[in-house]
């Protein structure tokens, strides 16, 4: 009994990483450690660079002057974000449940279009993509709190999709059926040519934004209108309500740690966590 519940425990845990895969981990997911700290803000002040001098040469008189220094400063980061991605792989046990994380496709999707680009030209544009990197920055000036905050407005958030879906839901009723009334009431000769172009003109006059393009001149349109307008004013303390309730709820499940899983490269476990939440691994 005592050596089935070992060989269970060490399927558990995994086999150990190397001694230099262990270093690596080290280095690249623990911002706790000097090494760590370091290599995380040489990291983001990298993406930063990188991003700036795509913005750059989307400039076309800096992409005249510049263009060769330009693609030389892309192509440089690109081929390091392609190694890092790598070394990210290398220092998990199970590198296929970092690939398939959040910041894993992040990391793949920074570095793809350069790639793209040489097959398909302005590919290259989607390199600001990067810029969803810095989001490490929680990590790396130890701002936990920061971190378990997002993570709390994400929890709320997935509670009350099903609320939220309905209430779009009926948003989505609400539009159509005033959109076909104008259409019936104001007509062609009024810029309501259509239904689709009634609807859209019930979702700009529901969410107040009110381009002006479409105009109701009738008096029974008019006070259609005023009334969709006033409405728009009232549906906005529905979703606001829904959220905050599950905002409420979620604030007490307390904050996350900085720990990085090493068999999956995963963060955001609560502080009292023993095992990953995402593969069950011991942290």
């Amino acid at each position: 009994m005592v050596k089935k519940i070992k060989k269970i425990k060490k399927y558990s845990q995994g086999e150990p990483l190397s001694p230099w895969r262990e270093k690596l981990h080290e280095v690249i997911f623990e911002a706790d450690t000097p090494s760590g700290k370091r290599f995380d803000i040489i990291l983001i002040g990298c993406i930063i660079i990188s991003v700036i001098a795509v913005m750059m040469d989307s400039v076309v008189s800096i992409r005249l002057q510049y263009g060769f220094l330009l693609d030389t400063i892309e192509w440089t980061f690109t081929i390091l974000f392609a190694v890092e991605y790598v070394l990210r792989l290398l220092s998990v046990r199970k590198p296929r449940l970092y690939a398939v994380s959040l910041l894993g496709i992040i990391d793949l999707v920074s570095i793809l279009p350069s790639f793209i680009a040489l097959y398909y030209a302005g590919a290259e544009t989607f390199l600001v993509l990067r810029v969803l990197r810095v989001l490490r920055v929680f990590r790396v000036f130890k701002l936990a709190e920061y971190l378990g905050e997002a993570n709390t407005l994400m929890v709320a958030l997935h509670a009350s999709r099903k609320k939220i879906t309905i209430f779009l839901y009926s948003i989505f009723i609400f539009v159509v059926v005033f959109g076909s009334v104008m259409y019936l009431i104001e007509g062609a000769e009024n810029g309501f040519t259509s239904i689709p172009k009634s609807v859209y003109w019930a979702i700009i006059t529901l969410t107040t934004v009110g381009y002006g393009d479409i105009v109701p001149q009738t008096h029974i349109g008019q006070m259609i209108a005023a009334t969709v307008m006033i409405l728009g004013y009232a549906i906005i303390a529905v979703p606001t309500g829904i959220y905050s309730a599950e905002l409420a709820r979620a604030f007490k499940s307390g904050a996350v740690s900085n720990v990085a899983c090493s068999n999956c490269g995963q963060e955001g476990h609560d502080t009292d966590a023993e095992y990953c939440k995402y593969c069950g691994f011991e942290l």
